[in-house]
C-alpha cells in the first residue's frame, strides 16, 4: 500500500437517512433511523447527514435525536438557501458534540430559469448571505452547487468563491441529475480548485447520482481531482437510481490502494451488517448481485471457478467476505440451541439487542427451530428485523388459517389486535393472497392501491423463511414493508399490516370496524 498522508484521508459523509430516504417508498421511523445511525457511527463514518429538518417535524426530532445520540460523527442537517430553513438546520444539530449545516443553491442556467428564476448576480447574493447566517450558527457549514456538472464553469467558480468568502469550510459539487462522466467530473474539481482563490481553505466534496450506472466511477474521479469527501449511501439506496454506495467506494479504496492511495478509516467489517440493516429500514431488497453487500457476490457456482477457489482463494475473489462481515458459513444453530449460544451467535453477526428484545426474538428463534430443520445466519437476521420493524406497530397479526386449492373458493379467517383491541375477520379472495390482503381491507379500511407485491426465500430449501415485500400507496405517498415466515401467506399478511403500520405513523387514517370486535 502506498504511503498514506494525511492530506489523503477521505472524509465519508453518509447522506442515507436524507437523500437515501427521499427514495420513493424508503420512509423510515424514528427508531430506524436511531438504529441506521448507530451504526455508522459506530463503524467509523466522518458525518451522518441525518435529515432535512424544515421539511416535517418528524425530521427535526429524528435530526435531533441523532445529535443528542450520537458519539463520533458530525451531524449534518440539510437546508435549502433559505434562512429559515438554515435557522431551523441550526436548531436540530445544536445538541450534537459536533454539529454541521449543509446549505445548497442550484448554479445550472436550466435551473435558475425553470426553478429558482434568478438571475446569476442574484443567486450569488443569496449564497453570500445564507452561507453567512449558516457559519453564525456553527463553524462547520458546507455549501453545495446543486446541478454543478450542467453549470458554466466559470460561473460555477464565482459561486465557489462567494461561498469561501462567506464562511463555507466544505464545497460540494454534485452530479444531481448524473449526467457527468468520469473524465468530465475529475476535470471539474481540477478547474475549480486551480482558479478559485483561497479554494484550500475548504475541503471539497463529491456528491453523484446513479443515472447513468457512474455514480461509483465518478465519486473517485473526483478525488483524483482533488475532493476529499465522498457523500454516499448504504446500498446505494437515493432518488431515481440512487446514490453512489459507500460499501463499493470504501472497498474499492481499499482493495485497490495502489492507484487509490486514500483512508476512509471506515471499520469495513460492519458493512454487511449495515447494509442489512437500511435495506430492512427502508424496505428496499439488496440486489442479489449487487457488488459487496449482495448475496452472491462471494458465491461461486461455476466449475471452473469452484475448481480455483478449492485450490486459491484469490484466483476468483479479490477480497475476502470476512473483510465486510460476511460470515464464512451460516449453517449453526438449531433447535438445541440454548440463549447463551443464540446470544453469542447475535453477536457474530454483529446484532445488539436489549434483553427484552433478546427474549422476543429468542422466543421467535425457538418456534422457527422447531419448524425448520435448519435455521441459517440468514434466517435469524430476517428474525431480528421482524421483531424491531413490528416492536411499536399499532396493528398486530394474532392467527391466521386460509383454506385454497383448485376447487375454492379461497377463503380466509384472520384475528388482528389494533389498539390493544382485538378484531376477527373472514373474507374470499381470488386466490389465497387476495383473500388475506381482503380480510385485512375488512378490519381496517383504507383506500390505498397495492404497487408491489413479491416473494423470496430467505434460505435455500423447501422449508426456507419467506419474505414478502408489500408496496402501497396512499394518495401521493406510498411506503414498502416486509414480512417473514416459514408460511408464505403468514409473511404476506405480516407485510401488509406492516405497510399499514407506516402509513398509520405517516397520520394517514386507518379505523377498525367496531362490527368485527370480538
Amino acid at each position: 500500500m502506498a504511503n498514506i498522508t494525511p492530506k489523503d484521508r477521505v472524509v465519508i459523509f453518509d447522506t442515507t437517512l436524507r437523500d437515501g430516504e427521499q427514495c420513493p417508498g424508503a420512509t423510515m421511523t424514528l427508531d430506524e433511523k436511531l438504529a441506521v445511525a448507530e451504526v455508522l457511527d459506530g463503524m467509523g463514518v466522518d458525518i451522518i447527514e441525518a435529515g432535512f429538518p424544515i421539511a416535517s417535524n418528524g425530521d427535526f426530532e429524528a435530526v435531533s435525536e441523532i445529535a443528542r445520540r450520537t458519539k463520533r460523527a458530525t451531524i449534518a442537517g440539510l437546508a435549502r438557501a433559505i434562512p429559515a430553513d438554515i435557522a431551523r438546520a441550526g436548531e436540530a444539530v445544536r445538541h450534537a458534540q459536533r454539529g454541521r449545516i449543509h446549505t445548497f443553491v442550484s448554479t445550472s442556467a436550466i435551473h435558475l430559469a425553470h426553478q429558482m428564476r434568478k438571475t446569476q448576480d442574484e443567486v450569488i447574493e443569496i449564497i453570500l448571505k445564507t452561507v453567512a447566517q449558516a457559519r453564525d450558527l456553527v463553524e462547520d457549514v458546507e455549501w453545495s452547487a446543486m446541478d454543478a456538472t450542467r453549470t458554466d464553469i466559470d460561473y460555477l467558480c464565482r459561486c465557489v468563491e462567494a461561498a469561501i468568502r462567506a464562511g463555507a469550510t466544505t464545497i460540494n459539487l454534485p452530479d444531481t441529475v448524473g449526467y457527468a462522466t468520469p473524465q468530465e467530473y475529475g476535470a471539474m474539481f481540477r478547474s475549480v480548485r486551480e482558479r478559485v482563490p483561497d479554494a484550500d481553505k475548504a475541503i471539497f466534496s463529491v456528491h453523484c447520482h446513479n443515472d447513468l450506472g457512474l455514480a461509483v466511477a465518478n465519486s473517485l474521479a473526483g478525488l483524483e481531482g482533488g475532493a476529499r469527501q465522498i457523500e454516499c449511501t448504504v446500498n446505494g439506496i437515493g432518488e431515481r437510481a440512487g446514490n453512489a454506495a459507500l460499501e463499493e467506494i470504501v472497498m474499492a479504496i481499499r482493495t485497490r490502494a495502489d492507484v487509490m492511495p486514500y483512508d476512509t478509516g471506515i471499520d469495513t467489517t460492519m458493512l454487511t451488517r449495515a447494509s442489512k440493516l437500511v435495506s430492512h429500514a427502508a424496505n428496499f431488497p439488496v440486489q442479489y448481485n449487487k457488488a459487496i453487500v449482495g448475496r452472491n457476490a462471494f458465491a461461486h457456482e461455476s466449475g471452473i471457478h469452484q475448481d480455483g477457489m478449492l485450490k486459491h482463494s484469490e484466483t476468483y475473489e479479490i477480497m475476502t467476505p470476512a473483510s465486510v462481515g460476511l460470515a464464512k458459513t451460516s449453517l449453526v444453530m438449531g433447535k438445541h440451541s440454548g440463549r447463551a449460544a443464540f446470544k453469542s451467535k447475535l453477536s457474530e453477526l454483529g446484532i445488539s439487542l436489549s434483553d427484552n428484545q433478546m427474549q422476543d426474538v429468542f422466543e421467535r428463534f425457538k418456534d422457527l427451530a422447531d419448524r425448520k430443520k435448519h435455521v441459517y445466519d440468514e434466517d435469524i437476521e430476517a428474525l431480528v428485523d421482524q421483531n424491531l420493524a413490528t416492536a411499536h406497530d399499532r396493528i398486530k397479526l394474532v392467527s391466521l388459517s386460509v383454506i385454497a386449492g383448485t376447487r375454492g373458493p379461497q377463503r380466509a379467517t384472520m384475528k388482528i389486535e389494533m389498539d390493544g383491541r382485538t378484531f376477527t375477520e373472514e373474507a374470499d379472495g381470488n386466490g389465497p393472497v387476495d383473500a388475506v390482503f381482503n380480510a385485512i381491507h375488512a378490519m381496517v379500511p383504507h383506500d390505498t392501491t397495492l404497487e408491489l407485491y413479491q416473494v423470496h426465500a430467505v434460505t435455500e430449501g423447501t422449508d426456507a423463511q419467506a419474505e414478502v415485500s408489500v408496496r402501497l400507496k396512499a394518495g401521493e405517498r406510498s411506503v414498502t414493508a416486509r414480512g417473514a415466515d416459514p408460511d408464505t401467506l403468514v409473511a404476506s399478511a405480516k407485510a401488509y399490516l406492516s405497510a399499514l403500520n407506516k402509513l398509520s405513523a405517516a397520520s394517514v387514517r386507518l379505523h377498525a370496524q367496531h362490527a368485527a370486535v370480538v
